[in-house]
């Protein structure tokens, strides 16, 4: 697919299946091969990323449904309780992470930027996420980006045994399509940029 198409493609993807049209050892070949060579700050590498699948991924979902039930109002649960159940209808979930340890060593080796290093670290997962989000997207697999960190970390660190210098970042499922977005409306281009010449 053309580079440009494919980030046009690009969509939130809410209603997706377990069934994936590619296989699972793609999906984990996709993601290695973008986390290894995705941008960061003085080359930090610092991103990390958990891939669930099957039992893994039903487990994530129930502690964020546990986690949300303890903190919802009981009137609100309802239609929480439904929107996790849709998420945790899907093949997977990548769990992406920033190691800390790298950037606390960042911060101590340059402390001229201490206060910009946690910002570049978030970036660096940006950019890695918008990246695998695409390449799932050209694959026909469904995606959208969560964020119930970081009431779930504790609980997804324990089970997951996540190393406790990794800071969460975001939740992405994955899975077939089952519903297509809307089309979406845009700003004017022109409204967002500035050229000077």
């Amino acid at each position: 697919m053309d580079f440009y198409k494919a980030i046009e493609k690009r969509r939130s993807i809410y209603v997706t299946t377990k069934e994936s049209p590619i296989p699972e050892e793609k999906i984990e070949e996709i993601i290695k091969r973008i986390t290894n060579v995705a941008p960061s700050s003085f080359n930090s590498q610092s991103s990390r990323v958990v891939v669930l699948f099957g039992k893994n991924h039903e487990a994530f979902w129930k502690i964020v449904l546990k986690t949300l039930k303890e903190v919802t109002p009981k009137e609100n649960f309802a239609d929480t309780k439904a929107k996790i159940e849709m998420l945790s209808t899907s093949t997977g979930t990548i769990l992406f992470y920033e190691d800390q340890n790298i950037v606390q060593n960042l911060q101590e080796a340059f402390p001229i930027y201490k206060d910009s290093f946690p910002m570049w670290a978030e970036h660096s997962s940006a950019m890695l996420q918008f990246a695998i989000w695409t390449a799932l997207e050209v694959e026909g697999l469904g995606v959208t980006l969560q964020h119930y960190n970081p009431i779930i970390d504790e609980a997804v660190a324990k089970k997951f045994k996540i190393p406790g210098s990794w800071k969460m970042i975001g939740q992405m499922p994955f899975g077939g399509i089952a519903v297509k977005p809307d089309k979406k409306e845009h700003i004017p281009v022109e409204e967002k940029i500035i050229v000077k010449k």
